[in-house]
């Protein structure tokens, strides 16, 4: 698996919906249509996914700009 959008310290956080342990898990992401799979931190038990800051403002931000321009 790729962990490039998963730092060390993310799964030390806790799911805040159930209190699960975050695991790497493979997700798809979508946006205007397009959908994308990568790894990302995920609670095995409710399904939610985290979305760092880091990688919000980062790389999915650059993502969300290129899309909007096409």
């Amino acid at each position: 698996m790729n962990m490039e959008n998963i730092r060390p310290g993310d799964l030390e956080w806790r799911c805040q919906k159930c209190g699960g342990n975050l695991e790497p898990a493979m997700v798809t992401v979508e946006y205007l249509g397009n959908e994308f799979t990568t790894e990302l931190p995920r609670c095995p038990r409710c399904g939610l996914v985290m979305i760092s800051e880091s990688l919000a403002l980062g790389k999915m931000a650059e993502v969300e700009q290129i899309l909007e321009d096409k």
